[in-house]
């Protein structure tokens, strides 16, 4: 039996997050901590994060999320880049975790109060490139079943979390999901251009979407 690498990164995931639900000195290790990677240059926290979560209910809902969408993404993949499609597949997951916290780096380098954690910006990733390869896809927001086409969940989903990031009220970290979520349409579009692909996202994109408005 051969495991995609959805399944792979949701396994790992998992299994450090459990693991550091009842060891505080893991989730110290491991969580996005500014001040620790601005003064003792421990870069790896901008990945090491994203193995860890808050709670079960975290955990559930960002594998939940990227297990039903991760498995369509990395076969279309698979279809758009062939045999490079794997791996590019995990290239975004991993460069996602990155470039998802740029933005709360650069505002809170120097924030002592300030630790995030969670796989949230490279689920947005993963979610977003699904979306820009099959818009007429239907999502549902949280526990609202999936009803709404990708192409009006995409828009919604960003203004929501905008608004959200503005207001600042809660302890979710809204710029990674924005950063992800934009990272992940960059980066299909970006490697079918450079990798010259038959396949034009953008073009299908486009054309999916008239479809499903019957134009």
């Amino acid at each position: 039996m051969e495991f995609s690498l959805t399944l792979i990164i949701v396994i790992i995931t998992c299994l450090i997050s459990l693991g550091g639900f009842n060891n505080q000195r893991l989730i110290d290790d491991l969580i996005f901590y500014p001040p620790a990677i601005t003064q003792r240059n421990q870069w790896y926290r901008f990945f090491s994060c994203g193995l860890i979560h808050a709670d079960a209910g975290h955990l559930i809902f960002n594998m939940l999320s990227l297990y039903l969408f991760g498995e369509f993404v990395e076969k279309s993949f698979v279809f758009v880049f062939e045999e490079k499609g794997k791996v590019l597949y995990l290239v975004m997951y991993v460069v996602a975790l990155f470039v998802c916290l740029l933005p709360t780096f650069a505002k809170h380098k120097d924030d002592y109060y300030y630790r995030s954690l969670g796989a949230s910006g490279a689920v947005s990733a993963v979610i977003f490139a699904g979306l820009l390869l099959e818009p007429r896809n239907r999502v549902g927001f949280f526990i609202i079943p999936p009803i709404i086409p990708g192409y009006i969940f995409g828009p919604l989903y960003l203004i929501i979390s905008t608004v959200l990031e503005k207001k600042s009220r809660d302890n979710v970290n809204h710029s990674a999901h924005i950063w992800g979520a934009i990272f992940g349409i960059a980066f299909v579009i970006v490697m079918a251009v450079a990798l010259k692909t038959d396949y034009h996202p953008l073009q299908q994109f486009i054309l999916k979407v008239k479809s499903d408005l019957g134009m």
